[in-house]
Parts: C-alpha cells; sequence; structure tokens
C-alpha cells in the first residue's frame, strides 16, 4: 500500500530527497505522498526511505490505498517504463 504522511510532520525536509518516486512533495501545511507514485520503495530499496530517514515517525501504511507487493512491483515497473520514454 502507499505511505501516508501524518499532521505530526515537522516539514524538516528529509523525506522528499530521500523518494526515489518523487511521490512526496509539500502539501497545504506539511508534506504528502502522492499514492500513484509511492511504491514503498519496492524496485529500489529494501524498505521506505522515507520512514527510515524521518526523524519524528509520523509516516504510515495509508490503509486507503492497499496495494499488494506484485501491485507495488508492477507500479515500479510502469513507473520506471514512463520515465525512460520521457
Amino acid at each position: 500500500m502507499s505511505l501516508k504522511i501524518l499532521d505530526t510532520c515537522v516539514n524538516c525536509d528529509v523525506c522528499e530527497p530521500a523518494c526515489p518516486n518523487k511521490a512526496i512533495s509539500m502539501g497545504e501545511d506539511y508534506y504528502v505522498i502522492d499514492p500513484a507514485l509511492c511504491t514503498e520503495c519496492v524496485g529500489h530499496h529494501d524498505e521506505p526511505q522515507c520512514m527510515v530517514v524521518c526523524p519524528v515517525e509520523c509516516i504510515i501504511l495509508d490503509p486507503g490505498h492497499a496495494e499488494t507487493r506484485e501491485q507495488l512491483e508492477l507500479k515500479y515497473r510502469q513507473l520506471m517504463a514512463k520515465e525512460t520514454t520521457a
């Protein structure tokens, strides 16, 4: 499933550059994750890098965007295909 940043985010700016899919951006009040781009770092890393670097542990699995590992791998492949044709 996609990840979600809680409103306890302190806008420390470390998660955005850690995301290999550019799924993290500044929202109205704090950072947000685009579920269409988030693969939980599947295809890039063994664990979600935003969760690794977050100092306040405000990034969680988003129950509103449930995906299997296979779905995340497919999304990763589709994102990489778009990147190579862009």
